[in-house]
Formats: C-alpha cells, sequence, structure tokens
C-alpha cells in the first residue's frame, strides 16, 4: 500500500534525480514542491526532457542508481519503460517525471500544477 511521507530524505531524493538528469544532459530541469498544495499525492515532482528515447531511458537509468547509491531508496513504482516517451519513477514522496521533449509540452504537468513553487535548473547549452 502506498503511504505518503514514508521518507525522511525527500529532499535529497529530488536534489539527487536534478544531478542526474543533469549528469545526462537532461533539458529544463524543474522541480515542483507540492507539498503545500492540497490534494497532492506526493511531496515533489521532478520533471526533465530529452531529445531522444535512448537518452529518456539512460536519464532513468541513472536517476533509479544515482538514487540507490546516495539514499539507498528504490522506487516504489516505474512506469514508461516500454515505450521510452515518458518514464515515471514513483519514490512515494518524489515523482519523477523523465519526457521524450514532445510528450512533456503535450501533457504540460507544469502547469497543470501552476500552484506550486518552481525551482529551476539552468540547462548548460
Amino acid at each position: 500500500m502506498r503511504v505518503r511521507h514514508q521518507s525522511e530524505n525527500s529532499e535529497l531524493i529530488a536534489a539527487t534525480a536534478v544531478e542526474a538528469m543533469e549528469a545526462i544532459k537532461g533539458k529544463e530541469i524543474v522541480t515542483l514542491d507540492l507539498r503545500e498544495i492540497s490534494g497532492a499525492m506526493t511531496d515533489y515532482f521532478v520533471i526533465c526532457h530529452a531529445s531522444s528515447k535512448t537518452q529518456v531511458d539512460a536519464i532513468a537509468d541513472k536517476i533509479e542508481d544515482l538514487v540507490f547509491e546516495k539514499t539507498k531508496n528504490k522506487p516504489y513504482h516505474v512506469e514508461g519503460r516500454e515505450n521510452t516517451e515518458w518514464i515515471l519513477i514513483d519514490y512515494v514522496d518524489v515523482v519523477v517525471h523523465v519526457f521524450l521533449q514532445s510528450t512533456r509540452s503535450y501533457y504540460n504537468l507544469e502547469e497543470l500544477w501552476a500552484d506550486a513553487e518552481r525551482i529551476m535548473k539552468e540547462s548548460e547549452d
């Protein structure tokens, strides 16, 4: 059963996901802080996109590896590995979204959660 607030280190999990995204050149990295949003099912969304399905898959792999290495947390659930247009990695208190650029534009999660505080990470290119 999914129970929110399972981890004492949701900030570290979110920061580590960002670090992994940066390592594989994820684009337009955004962390949405949902802790003050009524009805939110998690504390943080961490979102980025990539320009190819291969890169989406590589970013997702790096996130799982680095989060486990630094926090010993494994995902509660992972979806989207089949088509690699949107891989969702659910750590319960942190949900990570790695999109193909066109899929991210279509679903526009940042606008769905427009009330959340946004922490943007500048891309290096």
